[in-house]
């Protein structure tokens, strides 16, 4: 599978995004995981030690690299590049592994977000699609709510973009305007998945106020949650309830792909 996962910020969806690539790893699949979210956290999220993190530089920081692989040089009337740069050994010579997974992070687009065509956008772009149209493993790709990082030649490839949603009404207005955006890409499958989901009060007024997306499940409000953020681990590590309702929320998005 290959999937997107955005939401507003402080949501929850760096949380599902690493629970559900360590869910998948654990069931003996290769994952792929994308950090393209600027606020980057995935790492955390997966379980990554701290001392690795911080040897993890972000692909759009690497500028030398960055005008290798584009040829990228400025010019009389502006810069100019390659739009085919190679991407294809990034993800095992530029990633980090944890129990299965290969976790690659983007970093921020520089001056502009996606709607900047430089250099750094042009190679992020094109290893997304390389990795979405190409690789064979279970890709999961953290995003920000904008879907800066993703271009529309690759979109069709992507089998779900989950939006994570909390019971409130700014994670109800993100969903809706990722919606939007899904939709000026043609993205078909468009999810939501519920999070802090104190009780069946919450999972009413999330169905309410987005019955026009379906509903895969919801990740209970969870004070471990919190607790593994505080000592840097993955919630995965730590709590056995939310590897139930992920991998709960697996199977359901598994079942609506076939």
């Amino acid at each position: 599978m290959k999937i997107a996962i955005s939401g507003k910020g402080g949501v929850g969806k760096t949380t599902l995004a690493g629970v559900m690539a360590r869910c998948l790893a654990d069931r003996g699949f290769k994952v792929l995981a994308i950090d393209a979210d600027p606020d980057s956290n995935l790492a955390s999220a997966i379980g990554i030690d701290w001392d690795t993190m911080r040897e993890i530089k972000p692909l759009a920081q690497m500028t030398e690299f960055i005008e290798e692989r584009t040829g990228s040089k400025k010019g009389e009337y502006g810069s100019f590049f390659k739009l085919n740069p190679k991407v294809e050994d990034i993800p095992e010579s530029f990633s980090v592994e944890k129990d299965g997974i290969k976790l690659v992070v983007l970093g921020n687009i520089p001056q502009g977000g996606g709607g900047c065509f430089c250099a750094e956008n042009v190679l992020l772009k094109s290893l997304l699609s390389y990795v979405l149209i190409e690789r064979d493993e279970h890709v999961i790709v953290d995003m920000e709510a904008g879907l800066e990082h993703l271009g529309r030649g690759t979109t069709e490839y992507i089998d779900a973009l989950i939006v994570v949603v909390e019971p409130g009404q700014r994670s109800f207005q993100t969903a809706r305007d990722v919606k939007r955006l899904a939709a000026d890409l043609h993205i078909p499958h468009v999810y939501i998945v519920g999070n802090k989901v104190m009780d069946d009060k919450d999972l009413a007024l999330i169905k309410e106020h987005l019955n026009d997306l379906p509903l895969l499940g919801y990740l209970s409000y969870n004070d471990k949650i919190m607790e593994a953020d505080k000592r840097g681990l993955s919630p995965y590590d730590i709590d056995t309830k939310i590897k139930t309702e992920v991998n709960a929320i697996i199977d359901i998005l598994k079942t609506v792909k076939k």
